[in-house]
């Protein structure tokens, strides 16, 4: 029953003779001690019981992992059986394992337990089986059969107990040898795991020099984290930063962090709008992610010179904007997280929102540090988070963010949820802005860095629109702008403003209508607002498909044709609703 015979399988003394079982013994558990191979050690071992039983062929049959089945991995004979399953229960080794007591039959012929199909398949003739199980700590682990006592007759009781004795001996030896290969894989994926953190903080954004008015820290639950932050300057010295949270936790969250991570670098070389980058990344993550992962997201741009900050929020926790004074307002998600499905905002162009920090600090964090333990085992939540945030116009923003971390990670205490904060401080550059602030108020009040070139407040009537658009076009004209150009521009606002007209305010309420613009050499921005306590809806003003030839709607394809950058913002003070468009120039 084996492709080898009881012999020496392999020259190392398999086909020597023991006059006494204790001595077999030795031999057989030195082999297992001796073999980094489990398979050759039970075939080398298989083969010195049959040789020093005096028997034709042998067999060594394992339990499945799953205790489904028996599997034979080792034989000894005329005739190779390796590979062989049978059922729980079947045949004589099936009730050997199923009842864990050894078995011994003189003649296979007259018990209706044997097996027959083996010997109708092989041509071999099984006429005496000995059988012994392979149990430890009442956990079976399979059994050894013999067959056919060649010399000295009929197996005898003396014949099985040695075989029980080393049937046992090997089933130790093969338990401890699976728990050795577990170790080894163990301390393989603990190796692995510890590889992907290095890889994963080397993801991370390197440490700015002291007094950087972005930073970030990062403390993962586990080996690897599901949340990233990233933050990188162009070359204009405006900041790019994100701050994500991948749903879930383990390896497959770590993974899909890692790409999040590297398509906000890439994709954010060139795609300087914080709403139009959050939809090209749902975008890529809803064509790979599976599983029901979904990522909540940061996406901002920090511009030092002016203090302002332009912001898209995915579903995130509300950041925290500290000023000067001690005050503080949370800005909460205006749009939901990323990779739930495509076109979960009109146009895959989320939100954003635009203001001034003005010498104040923006924070923003993962769940992980609101619902982090304290040492009485309360959550720390937003009360506890604003609480420490708000000595930010005393302590240094890394000292607070250091604060927060520490008293969450004390010694002993165990992370429920990785830990990632990332701050913008606007102190330091508030600072070395000096006086510029008296000659471009504006910036704090969240507007666009540039000359002023005019600002009107009208009322929302169609008379006022040919004033507007004479201003318009006086304002691109002086900036050097072409024929076209000045067109252009004022077609676009003329659109926009015609857009407030119609549907800022409701049941034809009065109102007003902000315009202003600003240049600085490079560009053109204009804002146009309203003043209305109702929030846009921006799928009100989606442009309609070219296709759909019917009156209105259409004046939206004109604005984004004609301007190279078009957001709805939030107005940095008072209510209301601002539309900022940006004309590239040269």
């Amino acid at each position: 029953m084996g492709s080898s015979a009881a012999t020496d399988i392999d020259g190392s003394g398999g086909g020597m003779e023991f006059t006494d079982p204790l001595e077999l013994l030795a031999v057989v558990s030195r082999d297992f001690a001796s073999s980094l191979d489990l398979d050759v050690a039970m075939a080398r071992g298989l083969t010195r019981i049959v040789h020093n039983l005096g028997a034709e062929a042998g067999s060594l049959f394992l339990v499945e992992p799953d205790g489904r089945r028996l599997a034979c991995r080792a034989c000894v004979g005329p005739v190779d059986i390796a590979g062989l399953y049978l059922e729980p229960g079947q045949g004589i080794v099936g009730q050997c394992v199923e009842h864990n007591a050894g078995e011994i039959v003189r003649n296979v012929e007259g018990d209706p337990r044997f097996h027959r199909a083996v010997d109708q398949e092989t041509g071999f003739k099984t006429l005496s089986v000995i059988c012994a199980p392979m149990t430890v700590q009442d956990a079976p682990i399979g059994a050894v059969q013999v067959l056919n006592k060649r010399v000295g007759g009929l197996f005898g009781f003396q014949d099985l107990n040695t075989l029980k004795v080393l049937a046992h001996s090997m089933g130790l030896a093969i338990r401890n040898a699976r728990l050795a290969a577990q170790v080894v894989e163990q301390e393989r994926m603990r190796r692995e795991l510890e590889l992907a953190s290095e890889i994963q903080r080397s993801l991370l954004p390197k440490p700015g020099p002291a007094g950087s008015p972005v930073i970030g820290l990062n403390v993962p639950a586990r080996e690897v984290s599901g949340d990233f932050f990233d933050y990188f300057p162009f070359d204009d010295g405006r900041i790019y930063f994100c701050l994500g949270d991948v749903s879930g936790k383990g390896m497959d969250a770590a993974l899909l962090m890692a790409k999040a991570s590297s398509l906000f670098r890439a994709l954010g070389k060139t795609l300087r709008e914080p709403g139009r980058l959050l939809g090209r990344l749902n975008a890529e993550i809803c064509e790979t992610a599976s599983g029901g992962r979904f990522i909540t997201m940061v996406i901002g741009i920090y511009d030092p010179r002016s203090g302002v900050v332009r912001m898209a929020n995915a579903g995130h926790e509300p950041p925290l904007l500290f000023h000067r004074d001690g005050s503080m307002v949370d800005l909460p998600a205006t749009a939901p997280p990323i990779g739930i499905a495509r076109g979960v905002v009109p146009g895959d162009l989320f939100p954003e929102q635009e203001f001034g920090l003005d010498g104040g600090t923006l924070y923003v964090f993962t769940d992980g540090v609101t619902e982090g333990r304290m040492p009485d085992g309360s959550m720390l939540d937003i009360k506890g988070v604003t609480r420490i945030l708000g000595r930010t116009a005393q302590v240094p923003t890394l000292a607070l963010l250091e604060t927060v971390r520490d008293m969450l990670c004390r010694d002993g205490a165990e992370l429920r949820d990785d830990l990632t904060l990332l701050a913008v401080d606007d102190s330091g550059p508030r600072a070395a802005r000096g006086d510029r602030l008296a000659v471009l108020p504006q910036r704090q009040d969240g507007t666009p860095p540039g000359e002023p070139l005019l600002s009107l407040r009208l009322p929302a009537l169609p008379a006022r629109l040919k004033l507007i658009r004479a201003a318009i076009g006086e304002a691109a004209r002086s900036c050097g702008c072409s024929p076209k150009v000045v067109h252009d521009v004022v077609m676009a606002v003329d659109e926009a403003c015609q857009n407030v007209i119609r549907h800022a305010y409701p049941d034809g309420a009065a109102g007003d209508v902000g315009v202003a613009a600003f240049g600085d050499g490079s560009k053109l921005i204009f804002d146009v607002r309203d003043y209305s306590p109702v929030p846009v809806d921006i799928a009100k003003i989606q442009p309609r498909d070219l296709d759909d030839l019917r009156p209105g709607g259409l004046g939206t394809h004109l604005i984004r044709e004609v301007m190279d950058e078009v957001a709805f913002l939030q107005p940095a003070r008072g209510a209301g609703n601002l539309l900022r468009m940006t004309k590239m120039l040269g």
